[in-house]
């Protein structure tokens, strides 16, 4: 087999793990990517001198074997870390835990019946193979017949939009059954969830894949943005970007929907009016490190649509402060339209206008334990799962012969993730790798 020239436009995790197998497969392959470091939204920043976080919370799941295998193929394993976790539900003015079932069974803002069905819910997501049976009724209706109105008002109403806003009674069945069976895959025999971290963050792991890619002889070429594809005689020949044209004889591109679409002009019409359909929300991600922990709770769950933020995420009740020299990291995180004047903000005035409601939930907390602060805003960071979605997703193969397509958007009936970003570069790096053994 020939070796050809493959460009991957984008060095997140999709675009890593595609780069591998074909490097591996013996093609000469090239990274293009417009920040300085790889990563993508998994990627990292120096909260401190030595000291890097994510600037989008992450974890996996112990059923998130795709990254997890990953992981083992580059002999990194012996940096997974397994570690408890617990949730918890700020509703109504007070913190409710909710890290198992019997926590759901205390849970007094709903009757015991709906408490019950609740619970009974989460079975009922875990046992449901065929999400096509889902794919015409929303996230609500699909949550009252299990779990019944006032659970749905009382916790997933407020979720939904907090998550969704407007588009919140847009959001298919689908989506949100994802989310409770991936939860409850997670959870052993008493209920209790397990998440996984890497040792040293998502950072280095990034780092070891790097290293994996630089020995097969990748080349990487960061801060380099991209300008466009060229086309010539209906194909790909290079990539134009900031560093100069790299000549191809395959593209792969793993950028959000709408900038493939920006970089590609020659995309039939046709084609990229079923793109545009696909809508997406942004995210402001803002986080905190600080001299005192908030709470014992890792993930917050905030039922309150008129809060800045939809969660709080203290990351270091999951990972040891300690790797963050004895600092308490916490993520407010927060889905939005990108006209949302809130996605305006400056990181100070995004800061001032979520202290008072941090005060809210934790009448302790005090702006002397702020050492920093840092907000991370995505444009394209959640794609929204409507009703019929799979009837949206364009194929992995475009209409240009040489050029591929494997983004966000495509990622279904999972939702965006490290690990499925992983399976579906592996799977598209499979289909260009089998269109070249057929040619």
């Amino acid at each position: 087999m020939t070796s050809r020239r493959v460009s991957i436009i984008g060095g997140g995790f999709t675009g890593l793990a595609a780069a591998l197998d074909l490097a591996i497969a013996g093609h000469t392959v090239s990274i293009i990517e417009k920040d300085p470091e790889l990563g993508g939204l998994a990627g990292t920043y120096e909260i401190s001198p030595g000291v890097r976080v994510e600037k989008f919370y992450h974890h996996w799941f112990t059923s998130d074997l795709d990254v997890l295998n990953l992981i083992d193929q580059l002999g990194l394993g012996h940096l997974k870390r397994y570690v408890s976790s617990n949730t918890g539900l700020y509703y109504a003015n007070s913190i409710f835990r909710l890290a198992s079932p019997l926590d759901l069974l205390k849970f007094e803002p709903i009757p015991i019946f709906d408490r019950i069905r609740t619970g009974i819910m989460a079975l009922v997501a875990r046992r449901t193979k065929d999400w096509r049976a889902l794919e015409d009724i929303t996230a609500e209706e699909w949550l009252v017949r299990y779990g019944g109105r006032r659970a749905y008002e009382v916790i997933w109403n407020p979720l939904m939009h907090g998550k969704f806003g407007s588009e919140a009674e847009n959001v298919s069945a689908v989506w949100i059954w994802n989310k409770l069976k991936l939860r409850g895959s997670s959870r052993n025999s008493r209920g209790a969830e397990s998440l996984v971290y890497f040792g040293g963050g998502f950072g280095a792991l990034t780092d070891g894949i790097q290293h994996a890619l630089k020995k097969r002889g990748v080349s990487i070429y960061t801060n380099t943005s991209v300008n466009r594809v060229i086309i010539e005689n209906g194909s790909v020949s290079a990539i134009d970007t900031s560093s100069g044209a790299i000549p191809t004889d395959i593209a792969l591109a793993t950028v959000p929907l709408p900038q493939f679409l920006d970089l590609v002009k020659e995309l039939p019409d046709s084609y990229r009016a079923m793109c545009e359909k696909i809508r997406f929300l942004g995210n402001c991600c803002l986080i905190l490190r600080l001299s005192r922990s908030l709470s014992s709770t890792y993930w917050l769950n905030v039922a309150d649509p008129s809060f800045p933020f939809v969660g709080v995420i203290e990351h270091t009740n999951l990972d040891a402060r300690e790797n963050y020299g004895g600092d308490h990291i916490v993520y407010l995180s927060k889905y939005l339209p990108t006209t949302d004047p809130l996605f305006a903000l400056s990181p100070a005035d995004f800061y001032e206008y979520c202290e008072p409601f941090i005060q809210r939930i934790f009448p302790e907390f005090s702006r002397s334990w702020v050492l920093s602060h840092h907000l991370w805003k995505a444009h394209y960071s959640q794609p929204v799962i409507t009703k019929g979605y799979s009837k949206l997703i364009p194929p992995h193969r475009t209409p240009i012969d040489n050029l591929w397509l494997a983004t966000m958007a495509q990622i279904y009936p999972e939702d965006r993730g490290t690990n499925y970003a992983v399976r579906y570069g592996r799977h598209v790096a499979k289909q260009i790798l089998d269109s070249i053994s057929s040619e």
